[in-house]
């Protein structure tokens, strides 16, 4: 976009190193499995996959985490995950990307949340969930309150990872935010779309538009209805700004006081949409972070969602990447 100067996005994307960010939330193993189809099953009307490989990726709360450290960031990630083998599998493969995991802690009562993917020729076949997404107890919630008490003095910002598998849960989220705005820090919500409620007073949120307009109760078809659901959500939730990711047609950025403002997608193919809310709020964050204004960081997360939604699987992007693609969008 014409309106955006590249000498200022490339100092604030230049800066993400310096920025440190606590990600709370639901964390996620993603498991996949990669291979081909060539009949049909004879035991029922399914596709038969010849695997040819498998592996494992952060995500939920870990995905953002993920995104994060790509760019660059410092980040310190909470949650719970079980006493069990995918647990283990997780936490190993964040400490391979420097992800600080001392806020990770374990439930016996509960398995690591898995969500496994089988892919044939680019197309997801069908996904397996495994979990328990019964909220927290008081006495597993308590130590990591604990963390963010501890932590958030320390950081530029606190993102609230909410996959609704019972890591943000009112207590938590009330006690957070109390901490961030105690501190002056910045609070980003990933929301779920029942418990809107809770996110009181944040700074940002980032639903996509099915998210928003249940929340804001308005059908949205047009500018007119995206509209009237951003102003009511801002109002709602006493928040400063309301970012609402718009699929194919980009996002559209509310701040109070000022007129909506839109941003076409720069996806320039789509293989696979996982993550890209993650990518979203991770990059929106870290620019807000390092002093971008809301509008810029908006503008930053948006050419980041359409470089990872170009890639299969749960994605990230990197720095060089992200320059890559600003550059390009700004010389047409």
């Amino acid at each position: 976009m014409k309106s955006f100067n590249f000498s200022r996005l490339k100092s604030v994307i230049s800066n993400f190193h310096k920025a440190k960010v606590l990600v709370v939330g639901d964390l996620i193993l993603d498991e996949f499995i990669w291979g081909k189809v060539s009949r049909i099953s004879p035991e029922a009307p399914v596709p038969v996959v010849w695997v040819d490989s498998e592996n494992f990726m952060p995500g939920g709360a870990s995905n953002v985490a993920n995104n994060i450290r790509a760019l660059g960031g410092e980040v310190y990630l909470a949650g719970v995950v079980g006493e069990d083998d995918r647990g283990g599998v997780l936490c190993s493969l964040l400490k391979e990307k420097g992800i600080h995991c001392e806020g990770i802690f374990r439930d016996v009562s509960r398995p690591t949340t898995q969500k496994t993917r089988v892919i044939a020729h680019h197309q997801q076949v069908v996904r397996i969930d495994r979990e328990r997404a019964a909220p927290l107890s008081a006495e597993n919630l308590e130590p990591i309150i604990g963390f963010i008490r501890q932590r958030l003095p320390a950081v530029d910002a606190l993102i609230l990872e909410d996959y609704g598998k019972g890591v943000i849960v009112p207590a938590l989220v009330k006690e957070a935010v109390r901490l961030a705005k105690k501190h002056k820090k910045i609070i980003t919500v990933d929301p779920k779309e029942d418990h809107f409620s809770y996110y009181q007073g944040v700074t940002t949120i980032t639903p996509n538009h099915h998210e928003a307009a249940s929340a804001a109760g308005v059908a949205v078809k047009d500018d007119a209805s995206l509209l009237r659901a951003g102003k009511k959500l801002l109002g709602k939730l006493r928040c400063e700004s309301v970012l609402i990711t718009l699929g194919e047609n980009g996002m559209s950025l509310f701040v109070k006081g000022r007129p909506m403002f839109k941003i076409p997608t720069v996806a320039q193919e789509v293989f696979d949409v996982s993550g890209a809310g993650d990518t979203v709020i991770g990059a929106y964050t870290l620019a807000r972070a390092v002093k971008a204004s809301a509008t810029e960081a908006a503008y930053i997360s948006n050419c980041a969602a359409g470089i990872v939604v170009g890639k299969v699987g749960v994605a990230v992007t990197s720095c060089g990447e992200l320059l890559d693609r600003i550059g390009q969008e700004m010389s047409k």
